[in-house]
């Protein structure tokens, strides 16, 4: 079914009230990767932390009186969660969520906090899909799938005509892409408007069912998924939002898990905007590959719901990436002495001590000798490499990611 654009525009006007008008932000930092300017689409910023709450009102406000009495089943990692639990509350439905025994804590605490009941069901999106299927065929509830729906898909394109009126020159839009919802939303509001403008959906590399399922002409169902990108780890694209991709010719790009990372950390740093890493995904395949993504380019942050604990591990696996952590093994003598050398050296070298470990339990050490393990905070790529060629000149024997180095 064709999304009109008065069908959009008409949902526009009836999330009023509920979903925010989000902001664009320059990103001048990102221009030098474009040729051009770069926006910030920030859904980040919107209600209950992301996107999902447009597509989640839109299918719920156009239930019928009947269908709102039985209360209405959803399932997310969280977001989709928010977002119905947000909905229903504000139209006085009663809604239960499946969520992954793995969904993140600050989500499921949302979800409850915002009225909904929150059931667990496995361990992916698509084994609470399931539970949420049968859970609507035993009960009668009506099923709000997170992705998998006209409605759902046309709430989302509101998106797309705000991105096109806050910046009505824009030649690219970039989206994270899951189970295609969003990137469809807004790729049919785009050729709705008549808009030039193209729209790239990007995937977690080790998440990613839209290629395979453009090659094969319909969707086609991952065998495993593994991405620290948990709101946008679907195995399966959906049957409404495929169609819209495919029939537009939507590209889809992927990024790895470090393009994911530092993505996140530039634009905390840079940008002072907190995403999680399914809502960074943009500005990673910005920085990871600008090639034929003509600017003016606007990036959508599709969410901004992200656990402290995973923006932890996160923020330090960004760090390292871009070369401002640095974690060494260097065998040393295991005598007095011995660490203090190591330590002096890394200290001449202008590098910063995070932490130390000994490791004496390698099956190649030799007698009088001891592993170290060194964590160090460092200015950058060049700096990173210097310490490490610098420790080798000295005469200590390093490992540094799985390479080992010895001095000549």
């Amino acid at each position: 079914m064709a999304l009109t654009l008065d069908a959009m525009r008409a949902a526009r006007a009836q999330l009023h009230g509920i979903a925010r008008v989000t902001p664009v932000a320059p990103a001048g930092y990102l221009t030098d990767l474009v040729g051009g300017d770069v926006w910030l689409k920030c859904e980040n910023l919107q209600v209950a932390g992301s996107f999902k709450v447009r597509g989640a009102y839109t299918r719920m406000a156009r239930l019928g009186a009947r269908e709102r009495a039985a209360g209405v089943v959803a399932a997310s990692a969280g977001n989709h969660a928010q977002g119905v639990a947000v909905a229903a509350r504000a139209l006085g439905l009663a809604a239960t969520v499946f969520m992954p025994v793995t969904a993140p804590l600050p989500k499921l605490a949302a979800t409850r906090g915002y009225g909904a009941r929150v059931e667990f069901a496995g361990d992916t999106i698509d084994d609470a899909l399931e539970a949420a299927v049968e859970f609507a065929d035993r009960t009668g509830a009506i099923m709000v799938h997170p992705f998998d729906h006209h409605d759902i898909v046309l709430g989302q394109a509101t998106v797309g005509l705000e991105v096109l009126e806050q910046v009505p020159d824009v030649r690219t839009i970039v989206v994270c892409t899951g189970g295609g919802g969003l990137v469809a939303g807004i790729a049919s509001a785009v050729a709705a408007s008549g808009s030039s403008s193209r729209v790239v959906g990007v995937q977690a590399a080790a998440a990613a069912a839209y290629p395979a399922s453009l090659a094969a002409g319909h969707p086609v169902p991952l065998e495993r998924m593994a991405t620290m990108a948990d709101g946008i780890a679907v195995g399966r694209p959906g049957e409404v939002p495929f169609g819209v991709i495919r029939d537009l010719g939507v590209e889809i790009r992927t990024v790895d898990e470090e393009s994911l990372s530092r993505a996140l950390l530039t634009v905390l740093e840079r940008g002072k905007l907190l995403v999680e890493p399914a809502g960074a995904a943009a500005v990673a395949a910005l920085m990871h590959d600008a090639t034929g993504l003509e600017p003016p380019v606007v990036a959508v942050l599709s969410g901004g719901n992200v656990d402290p604990l995973l923006l932890t591990q996160v923020l330090h696996h960004g760090l390292v990436a871009a070369g401002r952590y640095l974690d060494l093994n260097a065998r040393i003598p295991d005598h007095p002495g011995g660490l203090a050398a190591l330590l002096t050296q890394v200290a001449e070298l202008g590098a910063n001590v995070i932490g130390v470990d000994h490791v004496r339990s390698a099956p190649d050490l030799g007698m009088g000798e001891v592993d170290v393990s060194v964590h160090l905070e460092t200015r950058g790529p060049e700096h990173r490499d210097a310490v490490t060629e610098g420790l080798l000149e000295r005469g200590f024997r390093v490992l540094v990611g799985g390479q080992q180095g010895q001095s000549a």
